[in-house]
């Protein structure tokens, strides 16, 4: 009896767990880069980091760009490249400020692709 308790119990917290995570995160839609550039209303250019132009270092970076409703940068995520550019690159994008991205009608969550190329 007191098994099946738990059992019932462990299933009721599983499921009201689950419910809260999907009535709390928004659908997040994918956007090309063009499409977030034509939806860019500020825009701020990354500094070449000292100590890489220091060193002569160039290279291509590629991010995800994560965006609120309201057209604000929640997060910059690097996927590749070097990891010498990502901080002026994160400093930078924190700064722009988009259009709000809409689905069906209604302003959501975004992420797009940028690509920056870094030289000298």
């Amino acid at each position: 009896m007191r098994l099946h308790r738990r059992n019932r119990l462990l299933m009721v917290v599983i499921v009201v767990i689950l419910t809260m995570g999907l009535g709390l995160s928004q659908d997040l839609v994918r956007v090309s880069e063009e499409a977030a550039r034509k939806l860019l209303v500020n825009k701020v250019d990354p500094e070449y980091p000292p100590l890489a132009k220091q060193m002569r270092l160039s290279g291509r970076v590629q991010v995800d760009c994560y965006i609120d409703p309201a057209g604000a940068v929640e997060k910059v995520t690097i996927l590749d490249g070097n990891p010498l550019f990502s901080s002026s690159i994160n400093r930078a994008m924190k700064q722009w400020k988009f259009k709000p991205v809409e689905a069906s009608g209604k302003a959501t969550n975004a992420v797009a692709n940028f690509v920056f190329n870094f030289r000298l």
